[in-house]
């Protein structure tokens, strides 16, 4: 099986993250998110991270680069939220997870940094939620072998084009 990460690219896997990644994603966060457990929303971090920013950064860098994590700061609600009046199904269902901010830090420190190495380790036939890549490809790939099976002279009987229809647990993933 060939590699998927090169040396250069492992040497940046390996590197400790950094206070500056911390600050970075604490301010790419929506401010007027729900608030989590704590009750409280991104806005009050980003508008006093002068005072809090600190303690944030160094709660984030113990738990990323020591692997040291506070139970107490794990606690999500997940609340569903209805899609339309008189839901019959679970699928009528938007589930939201609703975390302490410290917890959503961490997560999208973690997000920014795999988004530099996605496109060496996910598949090239994926093609949704991979920044420069768009699901309109598909329709393009499935007319190309569409019209590959019309035109293609078969030595054995017939060929087979199967079109599946997936669900998804989230209409929006971030």
């Amino acid at each position: 099986m060939p590699r998927s990460v090169n040396e250069e690219v492992n040497e940046a896997l390996i590197q400790p993250f950094s206070p500056e990644e911390v600050k970075r994603a604490s301010f790419q966060m929506y401010p007027y998110k729900s608030p989590g457990p704590d009750g409280m929303s991104p806005v009050f971090f980003q508008k006093y991270w002068h005072i809090v920013g600190p303690e944030i950064t160094s709660f984030v860098l113990e738990f990323l680069n020591n692997r040291r994590f506070d139970g107490k700061f794990n606690y999500t609600y997940i609340v569903l939220i209805l899609k339309c009046e008189s839901p019959k199904y679970m699928s009528y269902l938007y589930p939201i997870s609703l975390c302490n901010i410290s917890y959503k830090t961490a997560s999208k420190v973690l997000a920014n940094y795999l988004k530099s190495i996605l496109k060496y380790i996910v598949s090239e036939s994926q093609s949704t939620f991979i920044p420069g890549r768009l699901i309109t490809d598909n329709v393009l790939i499935a007319y190309e072998l569409n019209h590959y099976f019309a035109h293609k002279t078969w030595e054995s009987v017939g060929h087979l084009a199967l079109k599946l229809d997936l669900s998804k647990a989230y209409d929006r993933v971030e």
